[in-house]
């Protein structure tokens, strides 16, 4: 980002040599008014931003000619930093390969909380946004993505595939609307090992372009944690798993023949600490280790396009988004921030709670779809018992055979306070409920005790997150809301701005806020680079709240608050 730090050469006004800030003794804007117009010129992305000496003043320019007559009088360039549009961020590869103008991605929130609304309105924008389907009926997420596929103005967007071992049925559903409606992109999550529905997808995409190279037309981006569980999308699907895909007639042998050549996913999501589904490994470790595996792969397999690594978990700020731009992420990828977002289907009471949510508010609890396996996800502690009572669930399935094994008073317990029913009303619940969405789930439980209190318990964990996005008042102690820490580290960043306000919290001002709160960053850190001193006050992004008379949208493209 910095240049040599000399004029720019033109026909008229040669180069001239300068002498770059001291790193001991580093410059900093002394005229008046210095600071604001250091942040209005860093806040031109468009224009190169340089930093003068003229006389005993340092100021900085963004205006080329008056760089020139400064030179001219005897001054010196100190520093240079480049142009950096926010759409400039990232890896150009992944904003061809995807359609979108901003490496920048939405990921999903179950149960629909990243809506279609949520959704379209990204993808009308340019960003690439996923639907949450995890945890929603088909017929739901059939309609969701018909909705997304006539609001998006033709636009790329994606669909969530969340690895569902107990209830397989919901994968092939969810895979069969993502080839319906011809989504061009699934983002699979909680994935340890590929099944035969994200193969089927991926595979299903598969042809030769005109110059003979496989081209994947369904693109896959996988989100991970663990480099072993990276290695699995990073390789070409595996070859049992294709040749049952041949064997039932669901790919063709040809597709199978590309499989060979082409990578399980194009884009692999290092998911550090994050809402929901999360190893909370820290970001600064896991990235690294991520691209370095996936540069090893790209080698040993010949891929004649590399796979990209973003980065998900605790993106928050603009400090954060160009921090993991620093660290080489190829997009990043938000999540809890959303969530308290005007398109997010969640209800105002939740979004109430988000925002004033701190960076240490949230805790590890059990999850309701992979239960038995004991995973975890991250959710909101302040302000619900949820955490707390999904524990005691799981700590009572590991201890009991089955319901019938549970102590009466214990029992009791559970159906008053949790509950607030009866644990066999909830069974005919569960039968219900699963007769429609997979009805394997009913049969195996009917001779196996502890599968049907896994099932009764699951009730509780599956209604809780519903019962947020309601808003059901009577059931708040019980909400259960998937977050990370970047929500309270948003809340801080917005303090005192238009965004602090949950009203306020468009999702498209939410992304390019950020993206351009990440470029003004990248060039402050340049210039810092340089010998340039910056306090924090000039140093930093702030959303620039709207005009009376004019949109968000306009404001958001006006800039920072100075």
């Amino acid at each position: 980002m910095v240049t040599p730090t000399t004029t720019p050469a033109s026909p008229t006004t040669p180069a001239s040599p300068t002498t770059p800030a001291s790193p001991t003794t580093p410059a900093s804007p002394t005229t008046p008014g210095g600071l604001a117009q250091v942040q209005r010129d860093l806040l031109a992305l468009d224009l190169p931003c340089y930093v003068l000496r003229d006389g005993r003043e340092v100021r900085t320019s963004t205006d080329a000619a008056q760089v020139s007559r400064v030179v001219a009088g005897g001054g010196q360039v100190l520093a240079a930093v480049g142009p950096r549009p926010a759409h400039a961020l990232g890896d150009p590869e992944f904003r061809r390969a995807h359609g979108v103008r901003y490496a920048y991605m939405a990921g999903a929130m179950a149960n629909g909380i990243a809506s279609a609304r949520m959704v379209a309105a990204l993808a009308r924008e340019g960003y690439l946004a996923s639907f949450g389907a995890a945890g929603v009926l088909p017929a739901r997420v059939d309609a969701a993505l018909a909705a997304i596929g006539r609001d998006a103005g033709g636009n790329a967007f994606a669909c969530n595939l969340i690895h569902s071992p107990s209830e397989p049925a919901l994968e092939a559903a969810t895979i069969d609307a993502c080839l319906r409606h011809h989504v061009g992109c699934v983002e699979a999550s909680a994935f340890v090992e590929p099944t035969a529905q994200l193969v089927r997808y991926r595979l299903a995409g598969l042809r030769r372009d005109r110059s003979g190279q496989v081209e994947a037309g369904n693109r896959v981006i996988g989100k991970v944690s663990r480099a072993e569980v990276a290695e699995r999308f990073l390789r070409p699907a595996p070859p049992e798993l294709v040749r049952r895909l041949v064997e039932t007639g669901d790919v063709t042998a040809e597709q199978a023949e590309l499989a060979r050549a082409v990578p399980l996913a194009d884009d692999l999501t290092a998911e550090a600490d994050s809402g929901g589904h999360t190893d909370r490994r820290p970001l600064l470790v896991l990235l690294p280790e991520l691209l370095a595996l996936a540069e090893r792969i790209r080698r040993e397999q010949g891929y004649a396009v590399p796979v990209r690594v973003g980065a998900a978990g605790g993106i928050g700020t603009p400090a954060a988004a160009a921090a993991a731009f620093a660290l080489g992420a190829a997009y990043v990828v938000t999540g809890s921030i959303n969530q308290s977002s005007v398109e997010a289907d969640q209800s105002d009471t939740t979004k109430r709670l988000l925002a004033a949510t701190g960076v240490a508010d949230t805790v590890m609890a059990p999850s309701a779809d992979m239960f038995e396996l004991g995973v975890e996800v991250q959710v909101l502690r302040r302000g619900t018992l949820f955490p707390g009572r999904a524990r005691q669930l799981y700590e009572l399935y590991r201890t009991y055979d089955g319901v019938d094994a549970l102590p009466a008073d214990l029992r009791a317990t559970l159906e008053t306070r949790v509950f607030r029913r009866s644990l066999d009303d909830v069974w005919q619940d569960c039968v219900r409920y699963f007769s429609e969405r997979d009805p394997d789930q009913i049969t195996r439980a009917a001779d196996d005790p502890r599968r049907r209190m896994a099932l009764v318990f699951r009730w509780y964990l599956g209604r809780s997150s519903g019962w947020s996005i309601a808003g059901e008042a009577d059931r708040a102690p019980d909400y259960q809301v998937w977050c990370g820490p970047a929500m309270g580290a948003f809340n801080g960043w917005v303090a005192g701005t238009y965004l602090a306000q949950v009203g306020n919290r468009r999702v498209v001002d939410l992304a390019t806020h950020l993206m351009r709160g990440a470029a003004y960053a990248d060039r402050v850190a340049a210039l810092r680079a340089a010998g340039l001193r910056l306090p924090a006050s000039a140093a930093g992004y702030l959303p620039a709240p709207p005009a009376a008379d004019e949109s968000s949208e306009t404001a958001v493209r006006r800039g920072s608050r100075p």
